[in-house]
């Protein structure tokens, strides 16, 4: 009778979560209803985790005695992982958003190598298409948390430039070599116990680490340019390794989950390597994170700076602004005042749009989250295919924070390093302002020429302060506002 309650009620339950999980991403196709989209697939989630629970009524005599730690145990667990991320997630700025999704990301992928360590330790994983299964999704895991760890380490300051030596590209290959041989040894051993040359604990150990070294290789040389790329790479790999240890084990729903994280991550890092003008294959298995070395010919013109109540002044008699938001933007938390800069110039009849560029910011969507979480309507949010074409009958086009995204060489310089790059055309706006910090390069390391531009002049300041400037500037005129 235990029994039938635990299937049925674990059979019911995944349905339940594959459904909330299917809906919730359903609803997270449209920035609208994103919000309840992810409350929704929340919901699935904990359902999924409630009913492993059920799974108590199905364990042997002999394993009873453990049961009340192991719930215990298990309960513990969950208080203090969702009450640490819950707290977190609080209390994170918008700057920091980049790396608690790389840490989560790898506390995923660390999981399913968790499973597929306790399916190969305890020699549960039976057959050999089960012990092939597991171990990809054991690789994959373990890649995918040491590789986020670094890319965390890299977002957050911890390693500042990008590690590459002579070799390198050659030293990996050796490592996947070694890493493919491992699990193949592995295979074999445990169809035939004779075969067994090392302990099979020791060979799983061994395994385990050249996967670990090879994620930790993998990010090393990955430059900074490339951190949204690498996010959604490793969201692919999370979700795959979900799925293939979900298999393993026979649970719908972490198969469900693992295969909807692991095709959403695929798609977007398609989309990303797209907007970079990269191919999956070069990002992946060739100079991934490498910036080609170019001689950046000379800049015609000079920069022109200008006072923030002076460009402010000349947005609020413009007919149309587009503006571009960058991570610039984020570290200064100025998005409020942002918003707050734009209702006065709508109140003045000026028609306002934000254009967003796909790697814009340091992880997939960033600058979208950054002006939702301000309040900026998402009809006022344009994607760069959808707004190009209109920059030039735009009076004016103000750049917060961005460079490499604004950067007309992309188009026009064969011998740059960003060449080919879709970009967002600021520069063929009438009149362009540029709010930096100082006179720094972006993460292509390369001059940009827009700054130069005739039609370009820059606001040299902390974003957060220039917008409330160009606000006080503005109110300072006393103009009536369009009915």
């Amino acid at each position: 009778m235990l029994i039938l309650i635990e299937q049925l009620g674990i059979g019911a339950a995944d349905l339940a979560a594959a459904f909330l999980f299917l809906y919730g991403l359903h609803r997270m196709s449209s920035p609208v209803t994103a919000p309840s989209g992810i409350f929704v697939a929340g919901i699935g989630m904990a359902v999924a985790v409630l009913a492993s629970f059920l799974y108590a009524f199905g364990v042997d005599t002999a394993a009873r005695s453990n049961l009340p730690m192991n719930i215990g145990l298990a309960v513990v667990a969950l208080v203090l992982g969702g009450g640490a991320a819950w707290w977190s997630g609080r209390k994170v700025a918008m700057t920091a958003m980049p790396q608690m999704v790389a840490i989560y990301n790898g506390m995923g992928g660390g999981a399913a190598g968790a499973i597929a360590a306790v399916e190969l330790f305890g020699n549960k994983a039976q057959g050999e298409t089960e012990v092939i299964v597991t171990l990809l999704g054991a690789l994959i895991g373990a890649v995918s948390l040491s590789g986020s760890l670094i890319a965390w380490a890299k977002l957050d300051g911890v390693i500042n430039k990008p590690v590459r030596v002579k070799g390198q590209q050659a030293f990996n290959a050796l490592v996947i070599l070694v890493t493919v041989a491992v699990g193949a040894y592995i295979v074999v051993a445990s169809a035939d116990k004779a075969a067994l040359v090392l302990a099979m604990p020791t060979t799983i150990y061994l395994f385990f680490g050249c996967a670990l070294a090879l994620g930790i290789l993998m990010t090393l040389p990955i430059g900074g340019a490339d951190m949204p790329v690498v996010i959604s790479i490793f969201n692919a790999f999370t979700g795959l390794a979900v799925g293939l240890e979900g298999y393993v084990l026979q649970n719908p729903a972490l198969m469900i989950a693992g295969m909807v994280v692991g095709a959403a991550g695929m798609l977007l890092t398609l989309l990303m390597a797209k907007a970079m003008n990269r191919s999956v294959s070069n990002v992946v298995f060739t100079n991934f994170g490498e910036v080609a070395k170019h001689k950046q010919g000379k800049i015609k013109g000079s920069l022109k700076p200008i006072q923030p109540g002076d460009a402010g002044i000349a947005m609020r008699y413009a007919a149309s602004v587009i503006i571009v938001p960058g991570y610039g933007l984020a570290v200064s938390q100025g998005q409020g005042k942002l918003f707050e800069f734009v209702k006065l110039l709508q109140a003045g009849g000026v028609s306002v749009k934000f254009a967003i560029h796909p790697v814009a910011g340091r992880m997939p969507g960033q600058m979208d989250v950054l002006l939702a979480e301000a309040g900026v309507p998402y009809d006022l949010i344009v994607q760069l295919e959808d707004i190009n074409d209109q920059f030039a009958s735009t009076d004016v086009a103000l750049v917060i924070g961005a460079n490499d995204v604004v950067n007309p060489a992309a188009r026009t310089d064969k011998s740059s390093a960003i060449y080919g790059m879709p970009i967002l055309n600021a520069d063929y706006a009438k009149k362009v302002f540029v709010i930096k910090r100082g006179e720094g390069k972006g993460y292509a390391g390369i001059v940009n020429a827009l700054f130069y531009a005739d039609n370009c002049d820059m606001v040299y300041g902390d974003a957060q302060t220039v917008l409330v400037k160009m606000i006080e500037a503005v109110r300072g005129l006393n103009l009536p506002a369009v009915a």
